[in-house]
């Protein structure tokens, strides 16, 4: 009897997904169940690390610090824009996304593929902030469980990030004195 009643509920439920679908994405494609997957997976990630902290016995700080907040900021900007938007990372985005032109110094515009469940994780991969949330969530359980290995990385990234203002600050210098 209870399979019985499992199996209703089960297609009550497919058919209030459906209709949920319908109806929310007024004629437009929007991969609902994709976001859905996503969120449950970007969940058991968190879990996942939450559990490994609390395994080891980290004890968690009372509250983070000025300067980690404004690190792992500028890290978690950083990180993003590059696994999202530069050239040099779109091998690992190409599998999900169709290429379609420059998009500013050393990054790429690209657009989420439509088959299968590829637009979802497209649509991830190629969205910075999208992205900024499993980057901020990594650099956070690295904080957690490896903190000078990954302050380091950290201080690289905002170096990086610090080295990319600072090209781009010359670049427009030099086009204003040039007159480009």
């Amino acid at each position: 009897m209870g399979t019985a009643t499992d199996g209703r509920f089960a297609d009550r439920l497919r058919r209030r997904l459906r209709h949920t679908e319908r109806t929310y994405a007024a004629g437009e494609e929007r991969p609902l169940r994709g976001y859905l997957t996503a969120m449950a997976a970007f969940g058991v990630y968190t879990a996942s690390w939450a559990t490994v902290v609390k395994m080891r016995g980290r004890p968690l700080p009372d509250r983070p610090g000025p300067w980690d907040v404004a690190l792992t900021a500028v890290a978690t900007f950083r990180l993003s824009r590059l696994v999202s938007k530069a050239s040099v990372t779109s091998p690992l985005r190409a599998p999900f996304t169709t290429f379609q032109g420059p998009q500013g110094p050393a990054e790429l515009h690209e657009e989420a593929r439509s088959e299968g469940g590829k637009d979802t994780v497209g649509e991830l991969v190629t969205c910075p902030f999208c992205m900024s949330v499993w980057v901020v969530s990594t650099l956070t359980a690295g904080q957690l469980l490896w903190p000078r290995a990954t302050r380091t990385t950290m201080g690289a990234l905002t170096a990086l990030a610090g080295a990319d203002a600072l090209q781009l600050a010359y670049g427009a210098l030099v086009d204003k004195t040039t007159g480009e």
